[in-house]
């Protein structure tokens, strides 16, 4: 049985274990640049940028979601962002996925936000077909877009 919790600092390294395994998934093993340090500071410091709870199954954590608020001026509510959710591959087809999509989902109703979003490779047709099951809606008509390293510091002027 699953039981899903809210994260501690103490699972700091396992959060950043299960980063670092869904990088590799997600084919950029390479591009992780957190540390326990910052991502300790980031999900448990004084201003935390995001929460994230862990999913324990019989022998110890199998899955992690990281998720945190953002804001719809057309609805004039926060919504809850999923930035990160893993399953470890062993404890994957038992539920695990299922039941941390669900935590957050209530959390996001306790919250009173008017929408549960996230972000799927569009090459990851299993998740894709998950998220439909469930009645998520890609989101065809938009894009995302970035800024990061030089292009952002440009931007600002700096």
């Amino acid at each position: 049985m699953t039981q899903i919790r809210s994260a501690t600092r103490a699972d700091t390294g396992t959060i950043l274990r299960f980063v670092r395994e869904l990088a590799a998934f997600e084919r950029e093993p390479d591009a992780v640049e957190a540390t326990e340090a910052t991502l300790g500071e980031a999900l448990f410091g004084d201003t935390p940028a995001a929460e994230a709870v862990i999913a324990d199954g019989p022998q110890g954590p199998v899955g992690f979601a990281v998720f945190f608020h953002n804001f719809s001026t057309w609805t004039g509510k926060r919504g809850l962002y999923l930035e990160d959710l893993y399953v470890t591959p062993e404890a994957r087809g038992q539920g695990v996925g299922g039941a941390l999509l669900a935590h957050l989902a209530g959390i996001a109703i306790d919250r009173g936000c008017a929408r549960f979003e996230w972000s799927v490779l569009d090459w990851n047709a299993d998740a894709i077909a998950v998220y439909r099951k469930l009645g998520a809606v890609g989101m065809e008509d938009w894009t995302i877009q970035r800024l990061t390293g030089g292009a952002l510091v440009k931007l600002a002027g700096r």
